[in-house]
């Protein structure tokens, strides 16, 4: 499976241990506040624009707000012949932490599909390895930091398996697990991630962490390529670095593009989040060319920080430290050592 886009270029593919491959390059579609009922036209406007330009990954969330955004696009876009069929469309989605506990699994995807309209997503992920007291209603997407728990990460596994066995999620994974986490969850895990979703970008490199992945079988797919801007662990220096300026201007292309060509580069898939449709095509425009060694040597030796995450540090919580959070595989919000 490799979509065309309307540039004549095809987006490459990346086989994962189980479940269809994985196009190399998606859209996010996270914004930051959420999105409520008033941006769905504009998400699924953006969605139908990104199936023209080639885009067939689709990545959303529980709590994003744009599932049922994804879903009108997609039948749209089947509708009117843009698409074959759904089965084209590679679509992530993911567990909520007030909805991360054995016997909530299962009905939280079913939501998810009814918002899609779909049979099945592609990938179901966890989402953060923390859970929540569950909440009443719609509730469940406020984040209450009083009300964090320590996640029964097998009891929620398990479930994860299960709707794996039952065809809902043709693949399963988790988000933003550190190294210590996984290696827990590979203790008991019958069915292995197929994929960890974390934030990757020339400031937040995780070398550690994509070796461990590539030894278990696990891919990783990088969010937040171009540093996460208007997110609460927005990373500016990204964008605003001199150093990635001046490499975009040397061989002509734009920060975006280096970014995300250099997390390709890495073997990483990507979705930068963009609505622009000018910008969309320019973040898919990364596959016939390189960067330099002079560039990746560059990019290699600058500082790193991590989004500190501290949303989900709390004095009664299980995490007391965006470190702990983090396994202290990079001080959060602090170069690295």
């Amino acid at each position: 499976m490799a979509a065309t886009s309307d540039q004549g270029f095809a987006v490459p593919v990346v086989p994962l241990s189980y479940g269809k491959p994985m196009p190399r390059v998606g859209l996010g579609t996270a914004s930051f506040p959420h999105c409520d009922d008033g941006d769905q036209p504009h998400v699924r406007e953006a969605v139908l624009h990104a199936i023209d330009a080639g885009y067939r990954h689709f990545d959303t969330a529980a709590v994003y707000g744009t599932e049922r955004a994804i879903g009108d696009a997609a039948a749209e876009a089947v509708r009117a012949g843009t698409l074959a069929s759904r089965d084209e469309l590679y679509i992530t989605s993911k567990l909520w932490i007030a909805d991360a506990h054995p016997g909530r699994v299962l009905p939280a995807l079913r939501k998810t599909l009814r918002n899609l309209q779909m049979e099945y997503v592609d990938l179901y992920l966890v989402h953060f390895p923390v859970s929540m007291k569950p909440q009443e209603g719609e509730a469940g997407a406020i984040l209450v930091k009083e009300d964090l728990v320590a996640m029964d990460m097998k009891g929620v596994w398990e479930e994860m398996e299960e709707c794996h066995r039952q065809g809902l999620a043709k693949a399963i994974g988790v988000s933003n697990f550190a190294c210590k986490k996984l290696e827990y969850l590979l203790s008991f895990a019958q069915i292995i991630p197929a994929v960890n979703q974390v934030e990757v970008h020339p400031y937040c490199r995780q070398n550690k962490l994509r070796a461990f992945c590539r030894e278990k079988g696990i891919q990783l797919c990088a969010y937040s390529p171009l540093g996460g801007k208007g997110a609460p662990w927005a990373n500016n220096s990204v964008m605003e670095s001199p150093i990635i300026k001046q490499i975009a201007q040397d061989i002509g292309k734009t920060v975006a593009q280096v970014c995300i060509r250099w997390v390709y580069e890495q073997g990483d898939c990507v979705i930068p989040k963009s609505f622009n449709d000018k910008r969309m095509r320019e973040n898919l425009d990364i596959f016939d060319w390189e960067l330099t060694d002079d560039a990746r040597h560059k990019i290699s030796s600058l500082p790193e920080f991590r989004g500190t995450y501290d949303f989900f540090v709390h004095d009664s919580g299980p995490y007391k430290t965006a470190e702990e959070f983090w396994d202290d595989e990079i001080a959060a919000g602090h170069p690295a050592n």
